[in-house]
């Protein structure tokens, strides 16, 4: 038997890729125009992106929800895809399919959002079609049947969700009775059981209108005749001006208190501390953004730190800041929040660990190492988070509903870049003062409400969590 001599594969090996040149990067700047009927339009044309977005802001705000019919507003948004008049529901849904366009809508505080995706070459025949369910949707009584239908199933899961429970509990303890944002955004089965088509169309009637609204356009817009496409599909769209809507800001009761949304047998607590604050036109906005995300933006936050690291309470907690309402005059609103869980038989050490960790952010202050860490982390990841279309168009849609000026993202990371350390120190402070936080836990009140009582961070009251 003769032996072989094994054989080694020649191979061939390929410089290895290396970086390019870093370019400078800045948030895009919108052109800004209208059409005849009133529309605004902002426009941004993005080399490459071949999928455009369209996002279309109606200030049509849930104040102006009819009392008892709470989620009209839901309702009406989930309607404007369900059938036109040239289209029914199910033809509506193949003609998206078929340009390859998805259209979305959802009703929040500040009003409604329409947004569109499609490929650039199917701009037009898509944009026609959202153009027509925003000027003659059909609302027909069985399509909006099925749609309360839906939402009263999706309550009861809701309801049954921790987090959700959570959030519930916290507007309906910071805000009077009276007041809209103490009552769930999609109403209640109570409220939503109400709803007809007639009451859908009424509140369409009363506050869809072109003239008001904001339409976004963000993609490759090389060879569209943007100015000719606008005209023909969402400068069809006809109506008057609606009356607008006083805003008056609601009262806000955040004295340091504790409510337990009873859950018997639950293995864990669900934590939402919580308090409302400025909107994004304080000056010392990209401060508190900076000294938030320091705090719990992150897994190296303080708060994961201690409650995850050190003590192994939790799997992450963060703090948030969510804008509600934003006004021009200051008068917004933004709900400042901690939310996270832990198990049952720790929750009274792990709130006296939490709110340590707050007495000693205000004592001591942040670090120049974690807020240098934070502002690398903040503008450096901007570019990636504006990769899409739809992220600018979404994001430039959000600066309309908050009555921001069209460059303000452009100018928010010079602003983070100059925040300093000491500012962000005081703005997270400031941000969540130990004698005005509403701490609401959804858990096992037999467990956790003894061992939270003796943290004395207010008074506790246990409320049924069915």
């Amino acid at each position: 038997m003769t032996e072989t001599t094994p054989v080694t594969p020649a191979m061939t090996l390929h410089p290895q890729p290396s970086g390019g040149e870093p370019r400078p990067w800045a948030f895009p700047a919108p052109e800004r125009g209208g059409l005849p009927n009133g529309l605004a339009v902002l426009r941004c044309h993005r080399p490459g992106q071949r999928v455009v977005a369209v996002d279309l802001h109606l200030p049509a705000p849930l104040a102006a929800e009819p009392a008892g019919q709470e989620g009209v507003a839901t309702i009406m948004a989930r309607a404007l895809s369900e059938g036109t008049d040239r289209h029914s529901a199910e033809e509506f849904a193949a003609e998206l399919e078929r340009y390859g366009a998805t259209l979305d809508s959802h009703a929040d505080h500040a009003g409604i959002r329409v947004s569109l995706e499609v490929p650039a070459s199917r701009l037009r025949p898509a944009l026609g079609l959202m153009a027509d369910a925003l000027r003659a949707p059909a609302f027909a009584e069985s399509e909006i049947e099925r749609l309360v239908g839906n939402r009263l199933d999706e309550i009861p899961h809701e309801l049954a969700n921790p987090g959700r429970r959570a959030a519930m509990a916290l507007y309906d303890a910071l805000f009077p009775a009276g007041s809209r944002m103490a009552r769930p955004r999609q109403g209640t089965a109570e409220t939503v059981e109400r709803i007809d088509a007639k009451a859908v169309r009424a509140f369409y009637d009363a506050h869809v209108r072109p003239a008001g609204a904001t339409a976004v356009v963000v993609g490759d817009l090389t060879g569209v005749d943007v100015d000719a496409v606008l005209k023909e599909t969402l400068g069809a769209w006809s109506g008057p001006a609606a009356a607008p809507l006083a805003w008056q800001p609601p009262a806000v009761d955040d004295a340091a208190r504790v409510v337990i949304v009873d859950r018997p047998g639950s293995v864990q607590t669900q934590l939402l501390i919580g308090r409302t604050g400025a909107d994004r036109h304080d000056p010392l906005y990209p401060a508190r953004r900076l000294g938030i995300y320091c705090l719990g933006g992150t897994i190296t936050s303080r708060l994961d730190r201690v409650l995850r690291e050190e003590k192994g309470y939790t799997y992450g907690i963060r703090a948030f800041s969510q804008v509600l309402l934003s006004k021009a005059d200051g008068t917004g609103l933004a709900l400042l929040g901690i939310r996270g869980s832990v198990a049952t038989e720790v929750t009274g050490p792990a709130l006296a660990d939490l709110f340590a960790v707050l007495r000693t952010l205000s004592a001591e202050g942040l670090t120049e190492e974690e807020r240098d860490s934070a502002v690398q982390y903040l503008v450096g990841v901007a570019p990636l988070s504006f990769e899409t279309a739809a992220a600018v168009a979404g994001t430039l849609a959000d600066q309309v509903e908050e009555e921001l000026p069209d460059d303000y993202q452009a100018r928010l990371y010079q602003r983070l870049a100059e925040a300093g350390t000491v500012e962000a120190t005081a703005a997270v402070v400031r941000a969540f003062p130990l004698d005005r936080l509403v701490t609401v836990l959804v858990g096992d009140a037999s467990q956790i409400a003894g061992p939270v009582a003796e943290l004395g961070i207010g008074e506790v009251t246990v409320v049924n969590g069915g």
